[in-house]
């Protein structure tokens, strides 16, 4: 059974930045620069997460679905999920996804705290604790916000990663790497060193 989305006009929408962006309300679209990867960096990422048909992709901090929708696209074999505590991002991200009709997406609304990661074969994570430090650009003030929370953000992803068994394989971007675990060695590394790859040994 193939995944790859039926609708001829689907190409259009991943050709550039400003033609993604017309699948979500102007509110959002003004977001996109600061708070979800470009489409080139996020083709990059999956080219080398999915490595095999069928693998399970989370990406750590969904948003508005940006990644997981392209990524679907780019590597129709794969199956992404997005885990996202807001759920106007949430719905959102519902929305893009039925237009586009795409079938190996599933977006999470709740906290990446009380997911399973080991439901998951590789992750992709572009900071999204960020927002929890004084002085950085929010999207919204409908959840805490706190240095605190920052840490243990960190923290916690720190330890679920340190748990998935050898061959795990994750991509940061503009990552502090605070939360990358010393058994994940960095493979390779692009866009001036913001794009990093990384595989557990």
């Amino acid at each position: 059974m193939s995944f790859a989305p039926s609708f001829r006009y689907l190409d259009n929408y991943f050709t550039s930045e400003a033609n993604f962006c017309r699948l979500y309300p102007l509110s959002i679209q003004q977001l996109d620069r600061e708070h979800w990867s470009p489409l080139l960096i996020i083709n990059r990422a999956v080219q080398f997460l999915a490595d095999k048909p069928a693998v399970k992709i989370l990406d750590i901090g969904s948003g508005i679905g940006k990644f997981c929708l392209a990524g679907a696209y780019y590597k129709p074999s794969a199956f992404f999920y997005g885990i996202e505590q807001r759920k106007s991002l949430v719905t959102h991200a519902e929305t893009a996804r039925t237009l586009l009709g795409l079938h190996n997406v599933h977006f999470i609304n709740r906290n990446f705290t009380q997911l399973d990661f080991t439901q998951f074969d590789h992750f992709y994570f572009y900071n999204s604790f960020y927002e929890n430090l004084i002085g950085t650009y929010k999207i919204d003030d409908t959840i805490e916000y706190s240095a605190g929370l920052y840490n243990y953000y960190n923290r916690f992803l720190f330890q679920k990663l340190a748990e998935m068994p050898a061959g795990t394989k994750l991509v940061t971007f503009q990552s502090l790497e605070g939360e990358i675990p010393k058994s994940y060695h960095r493979v390779n590394n692009q866009f001036d060193d913001l794009l990093k790859f990384w595989m557990k040994i």
